[in-house]
C-alpha cells in the first residue's frame, strides 16, 4: 500500500477520534500553538525554557493579565472595549500601596494583621467605583466605550501619580506580599492536595454532565472518549503540580524556615515552592468568572446583548444598566489584578501596568472572543494571556530586543485576529 493509501486511510480515523471526543477544534488549535511554541523555544534556550524554574515565572507572570482577560472577555463579548485597564490598574494599586504603608499603620500600628486586607478592600472599591462610573458614561450617556476608557488610560495612569506624588511606594506589607508568587506559595504537600482535589472535583463535573445529559434524553459521548478526556485532565493537572514541586526553593530561604521553627535544616534536604497563590487567585477567578458566564442569568444577559443588542433591549434587559456592571466586574478585577502585580514587584510604581490593556485585550481575542460580539470564552482568554507571556518570555530568554519583541506580539495579534475570521466564515459561527 502506498503512503498516498496509508494517509488517507488514517485521516477519517484521526476525525472519527476527534468528532467522538466532541472537543472545541479552535481550542485544540490553541493548544496546539501553545505547545509548538514552547517547543521551540525549548530548542532555541538549549533546554532552558521548560525547566520548572521558567515554568513556575512564567505562571506568577501570566497571572495579572489573564486575570483581567477574563473580565475583558465581557466587555468585548457585549460588543465595547476597555482601553484604561492598565491605567486602572496602576490607579488602584497606588490606592492600595498608600493604603498600607501611610494611612493605616499611624492608626492600627506598623505590621497589624487587618492592613493587608483593608487595602485590598479599599482598592476594590475603588476600581468598582471607577469601572462603574465608565461603564455609566457608555451605558447612560451613550459615549462610545473606544472614547471613554482611551480617556481613562490619560487620567487613570495620572491620577496614580499624584496619589503617589511620582514615587515608588513599598514596602508593602509582608502578608499583601505572599499575592505575588516568589513570596507566597502552598508548598509540595498541599500543591498535591490541591491537584488532587481538583481532579476529583472535575471528575464528578464530568460524570455530573454526562448524567444531566442523558437525563434529558441528549446525546453523550462514548464510554472510551469520556475516559480518554478524564485521563488527559488528571494528566494535566498533576502534571502541573509536579512541576511546580520540581523547583526548589534556594538553600537560604529553606535555612531561614527551619530557623525560624527553632531547628536546624538536614543535610541534602530540599523543599519545593509548590503553586503560588497568585495562581490560586487566578483559579479562583476564572472558576467564578466561568459559572458567571455560563449558570446566572447576568451572563445570559451578556452574550444575549452581545448577540443581538436590540433585540435583547426589546426582550426587557436593561442593557445600560448592564453596562454599568461589566465595566464595574472589569473595575473590580483590574483591583484584584494590580494586587497580585504589585505584590510580585514588592512595591507600587508608577509604570505598573503600562501596555497591559494591549496586552489584557490580545489575550481575549487570541483567545477567541469575537470582536464583533457574542462570543467568548474565560478558559480561551487565560490560554491566549499564557500564549502572549510565553511569546515575550521566550524571546526574551532568547535575547530579542523589546522594541522587537513588541513587533512580533503585534503581528502575531493581526494574524489571530485573522485565523479567528477564516475559522468563524468555514464553520458558521
Amino acid at each position: 500500500m502506498s503512503n498516498a493509501d496509508l494517509s488517507g486511510a488514517r485521516t477519517p480515523a484521526a476525525r472519527s477520534f476527534l468528532s467522538a471526543l466532541q472537543l472545541d477544534t479552535r481550542l485544540l488549535g490553541m493548544i496546539g500553538a501553545f505547545v509548538v511554541l514552547c517547543l521551540v523555544f525549548n530548542v532555541i534556550t538549549d533546554g532552558r525554557f521548560l525547566t520548572p524554574r521558567n515554568i513556575f515565572n512564567l505562571t506568577i507572570q501570566t497571572v495579572s493579565v489573564a486575570i483581567m482577560a477574563t473580565g475583558m472577555v465581557f466587555v468585548i463579548v457585549t460588543r465595547h472595549i476597555d482601553l484604561s485597564v492598565g491605567s486602572l490598574l496602576a490607579t488602584v494599586a497606588a490606592v492600595m500601596a498608600v493604603v498600607q504603608t501611610q494611612i493605616l499603620p499611624g492608626s492600627l500600628g506598623l505590621g497589624h494583621p487587618a492592613i493587608w486586607i483593608i487595602a485590598i478592600l479599599a482598592g476594590l472599591v475603588a476600581g468598582v467605583a471607577i469601572g462603574a462610573a465608565q461603564g455609566w458614561l457608555v451605558g447612560y450617556l451613550g459615549i462610545p466605550a473606544f472614547i471613554v476608557t482611551l480617556g481613562g488610560l490619560l487620567v487613570w495612569r495620572n491620577v496614580a501619580w499624584f496619589i503617589t506624588d511620582g514615587k515608588t511606594i513599598g514596602p508593602l506589607d509582608e502578608t499583601f506580599l505572599l499575592l505575588g508568587g516568589t513570596g507566597g506559595s502552598l508548598g509540595e504537600t498541599w500543591s498535591w492536595v490541591f491537584g488532587i482535589v481538583c481532579v476529583a472535583v472535575s471528575m464528578a463535573l464530568l460524570f455530573s454532565a454526562r448524567k444531566r445529559r442523558a437525563s434529558h434524553g441528549f446525546s453523550v459521548k462514548p464510554a472510551w472518549a469520556e475516559a480518554v478526556i478524564a485521563a488527559v485532565i488528571c494528566a494535566a493537572i498533576l502534571g502541573f503540580v509536579a512541576v511546580l514541586n520540581a523547583y526548589d526553593m534556594p538553600v537560604q530561604r529553606v535555612q531561614r524556615i527551619f530557623a525560624d521553627r527553632g531547628e536546624v535544616m538536614p543535610e541534602g534536604f530540599r523543599m519545593g515552592y509548590g503553586i503560588p497563590i497568585s495562581v490560586l487567585v487566578l483559579i479562583v477567578v476564572a472558576v467564578a468568572m466561568t459559572i458567571l458566564a455560563r449558570r446566572t442569568r447576568l451572563g445570559r444577559y451578556i452574550f444575549a446583548t452581545g448577540g443581538n443588542p436590540d433585540a435583547a433591549e426589546l426582550s426587557g434587559i436593561n442593557t445600560r444598566l448592564l453596562t454599568v456592571k461589566i465595566f464595574a466586574l472589569m473595575g473590580g478585577l483590574c483591583a484584584i489584578s494590580g494586587a497580585v502585580a504589585a505584590a510580585r514587584l514588592g512595591f507600587s510604581t508608577n509604570d505598573i501596568g503600562t501596555l497591559d490593556e494591549l496586552r489584557v485585550i490580545a489575550a481575549a481575542v487570541i483567545g477567541g472572543t469575537a470582536l464583533s460580539g457574542g462570543v467568548g470564552t474565560i478558559y480561551g482568554a487565560i490560554l491566549g494571556a499564557l500564549i502572549m507571556q510565553s511569546l515575550q518570555s521566550g524571546m526574551a530568554m532568547v535575547g530579542v530586543d523589546a522594541p522587537l519583541q513588541n513587533i512580533v506580539v503585534g503581528i502575531v495579534l493581526v494574524f489571530a485576529v485573522y485565523v479567528d475570521i477564516i475559522y468563524r466564515k468555514r464553520t458558521g459561527d
